[in-house]
């Protein structure tokens, strides 16, 4: 499913959090929105997740506007993954998935849980509740969670942050897999630029709410003459701070 942002805005009181967003993911491809904090990352997946609304213009998902239109059927293609959202802590990983996996309308519901339970590597805490979970088990819980209606469109804000090293290469060595074999749109907003240039296919840089540039890793390195895109993400965001 291909995702098109027109002019978006939100505006908080006299603070403008989002200004004018404008750009579009093609779909089976994954865009990298980058910032520092506060730069409106998380506002603009709340507004294209549908949970806040835009203070002016548009999103489409394969052309219908997901704020002027039935989006039943558009939301149950959708799912999101976050490690600052959590799930209920007194419920058991299971009990998750299965609640998740029936507000979604899973078919063959524990079979999927199965399979995603395998893939994710949570049968060893399956039975465990999520609040006794370390932050590495919750981050995959959330992963499955997210994955749990096999989604045309998944949004991810910062699935691996804290975790360490190996868990986080696990997640990614996943989500790449996943990718190749599944078709699905990804926005990934991360603040690991390894993970980006790794598993995005074009990204967006913003900074205090608005697009100040975009393109492939490739691309943006070089434009700013920068031997990687951490090196390039430092300079775009220290322009005009001092």
């Amino acid at each position: 499913m291909k995702i098109e942002i027109k002019n978006i805005s939100k505006k908080f009181n006299d603070t403008h959090a989002v200004k004018n967003l404008s750009f579009a993911i093609e779909e089976n491809k994954t865009l990298g929105l980058l910032g520092p904090n506060g730069c409106g990352k998380t506002t603009s997946i709340g507004m294209f997740l549908g949970l806040i609304k835009p203070t002016s213009g548009s999103i489409e998902i394969d052309g219908i506007d997901i704020n002027h239109a039935d989006r039943t059927e558009i939301l149950s293609c959708m799912n999101f993954a976050s490690p600052y959202v959590e799930l209920p802590k007194k419920l058991t990983v299971k009990q998750n998935l299965e609640i998740y996996g029936r507000l979604y309308g899973v078919k063959k519901l524990q079979d999927r849980i199965d399979e995603i339970a395998n893939d994710l590597d949570l049968n060893l805490f399956i039975d465990k509740k999520n609040g006794e979970l370390s932050s590495g088990q919750r981050n995959r819980v959330s992963l499955a969670k997210s994955l749990i209606n096999k989604p045309k469109i998944l949004f991810l804000d910062e699935p691996t942050a804290s975790l360490d090293p190996d868990i986080g290469d696990f997640v990614r060595n996943y989500l790449d897999y996943y990718k190749k074999n599944n078709e699905i749109t990804i926005l990934l907003a991360s603040h690991n630029m390894n993970e980006v240039e790794r598993l995005c296919d074009k990204i967006i840089m913003m900074k205090s709410g608005e697009i100040v540039d975009q393109g492939t890793c490739e691309e943006l390195i070089n434009k700013h003459g920068r031997k990687n895109l951490e090196e390039t993400f430092l300079k775009i965001v220290r322009e005009n701070n001092k």
